[in-house]
């Protein structure tokens, strides 16, 4: 059944992403080019989008938070809240290939479905640099959920 779940949540997600219009590349830069807001040419649309994400996602999280999982044995919450280099560092590599290319891992994943030469090119790079931070001697997440919720299990 977690499955089942996972399908029809990231079915959802991608369905979200594609009627929102955030699985095309211009969109998204034309969100990120604060000098066209002098000229009309800013794109505000993808901030409402993730406005819109985070009320919802904070109104499952408030009902949620307290209600034991339906799939799962336990709730998966993250206990890291420190910022230190390697999210700072992370965060600066996401946002520069964000801002580069217009996706990010989302988009690029459903962009595969287009069969458009870029997406395979940016979901082929994306990869890459997660292999080579596996071979980098840094310990990679066991899982999807260690890897969301990096610091829930003491070890990471």
């Amino acid at each position: 059944m977690p499955t089942v779940a996972s399908f029809l949540c990231g079915f959802v997600f991608g369905g979200g992403l594609v009627i929102s219009g955030m699985t095309q590349p211009a969109k998204v830069l034309g969100f990120l080019d604060f000098f066209g807001i002098p000229s009309g040419a800013w794109d505000p649309s993808l901030a409402l989008v993730m406005a819109a994400g985070l009320v919802v996602a904070s109104i499952g999280y408030g009902l949620l938070r307290t209600r034991p999982p339906l799939f799962e044995k336990e709730n998966l919450w993250p206990s890291k809240k420190e910022i230190d280099s390697s999210l700072l560092a992370g965060a600066l590599l996401f946002g520069v290939g964000w801002g580069l290319v217009g996706l990010c891992p989302g988009p690029a994943i459903v962009n595969l479905s287009t069969l458009s030469l870029s997406g395979f090119v940016f979901v082929i790079a994306m990869a890459a640099g997660m292999l080579a931070h596996d071979l980098s001697g840094t310990r990679a997440p066991r899982n999807i959920q260690e890897a969301v919720f990096a610091g829930t299990n003491g070890d990471g």
